[in-house]
């Protein structure tokens, strides 16, 4: 009788630790899945049409073409016989399963900041999802960056390896800020120029980077991306749902936030938007340089670009610019102000629509404007870049080609 209760005690205990094991192994998936999304591995592990972490997306850059791999459990063609510590030692310290370097396509240089529980978090997760067998091809990049091996030499340069230490002196929210933006975020990884040999400009006053054919803003100038302005419940909100009064992201930053913001828990949209905010403000220059027009050449522009406006674009943001209908303002809107105009010539041009996200459910649709030429385009951004009480420089058609 004793013996007996022994072992149905014991199985007990066994069952209870097998379900703590459990709790704890779901916890960790859940977990390890939140990380991803807020690193958006999805956004460059997917190709167009292809499974989830698959690989294959091709990524244009001015040293080639780059083709993302397959991070599925495969064991062939993904990471299914990599361990936690081999994809530790890939997003810690940029090197890869067999040995070789990586290249900064992948953000490592971001990544190290994360910390160990969180990479083997993902870790956990993206071994849980469907494994998937999709060779790919090889990347197609120039010389001398087709050499992997001078991938040595450029990360003695320009990468150092660490987590980021807490600062005692910041309030838990800001550090908290500060690790996502610098690490899963990654977010100088678009929002800043990077050099020759591609490692991003640390400069205070960094100016953006080109991102697909859009300026992604510096975060440092309010003028440009910087929070430093709003609110913080403000920020907050506006990094989840990617819309704020009268203005919204568009172009590669919508599908940021389409794929990985809106899913920030309220308490990490507010801690990113605490560090945000706290950025030094400083005006940066943009790396355009907008030809000089001269008065009579800005009066023509401008009286050409108020008739097209009239007739493509009063009815939906308001011959006073204020918008309306969803629509948003042009006034005082810095997309259509910065030096740069390029983001607001897209727009124009090919469209397009805001994330679809909780706090935005029903984003208002840019129709594309493909009839207009080189010269209307230029007209009608001169003139509302200098109408109710914008102030920003004229455009040619020369600025606008890319």
């Amino acid at each position: 009788m004793f013996r007996n209760r022994i072992l149905v005690l014991a199985s007990l205990a066994l069952a209870f630790l097998t379900c703590t094991a459990s709790a704890a192994d779901q916890a960790r998936l859940e977990r390890g899945e939140y990380l991803a999304r807020l690193g958006n591995c999805a956004g460059c592990h997917t190709a167009p049409g292809g499974a989830d972490y698959a690989g294959g997306l091709a990524l244009a850059s001015d040293y080639g073409t780059f083709v993302t791999p397959n991070i599925t459990p495969d064991t062939s063609t993904g990471i299914g016989d990599w361990s936690a510590d081999d994809f530790y030692n890939a997003l810690h310290n940029g090197e890869r399963a067999d040995g070789s370097p990586m290249y900064p396509a992948c953000p490592y240089p971001n990544y190290t900041h994360v910390p160990r529980d969180d990479i083997d978090a993902i870790y956990a997760y993206l071994q849980s999802v469907p494994a998937v067998e999709q060779r790919h091809g090889d990347h197609e990049l120039g010389f001398p960056y087709r050499y992997r091996s001078l991938l040595n030499v450029w990360q003695m340069l320009y990468f150092d390896a660490g987590e980021i230490e807490t600062d005692t002196k910041q309030s838990d929210d800001w550090n908290r800020g500060r690790e996502l933006v610098a690490g899963l975020g990654h977010c100088d990884a678009c929002h800043r120029a990077r050099a020759r040999l591609g490692a991003t400009n640390d400069a205070d006053d960094a100016p953006g980077a080109m991102i697909h054919g859009w300026y992604a803003p510096p975060l440092a100038d309010p003028e440009q991306a910087g929070l430093q302005h709003m609110e913080l419940a403000e920020a907050a909100a506006f990094l989840q749902s990617g819309k704020r009064e009268h203005a919204a992201m568009m172009g590669p930053m919508a599908d940021v936030v389409f794929e990985s913001l809106q899913y920030m828990h309220d308490d990490d949209a507010r801690a990113m938007a605490t560090y945000l905010r706290s950025i030094p403000a400083v005006s940066v220059d943009s790396p355009l340089r907008l030809i000089r027009m001269s008065d009579n050449g800005r009066r023509e522009a401008m009286a050409e670009g108020r008739q097209i406006y009239a007739d493509n674009c009063a009815e939906c943001h308001g011959d006073n610019g204020k918008g309306r209908e969803g629509a948003p303002a042009l006034a005082g809107n810095r997309v259509v102000t910065m030096d740069n105009p390029i983001n607001a010539a897209n727009m124009i041009r090919q469209g397009g629509f805001a994330a679809a996200t909780e706090g935005n459910p029903r984003p208002h649709g840019m129709p594309p404007f493909y009839d207009l030429d080189g010269r209307d385009l230029a007209a009608v951004m001169t003139y509302i870049r200098g109408s109710w009480g914008n102030d920003a420089a004229p455009v040619t058609a020369t600025n606008l080609e890319r």
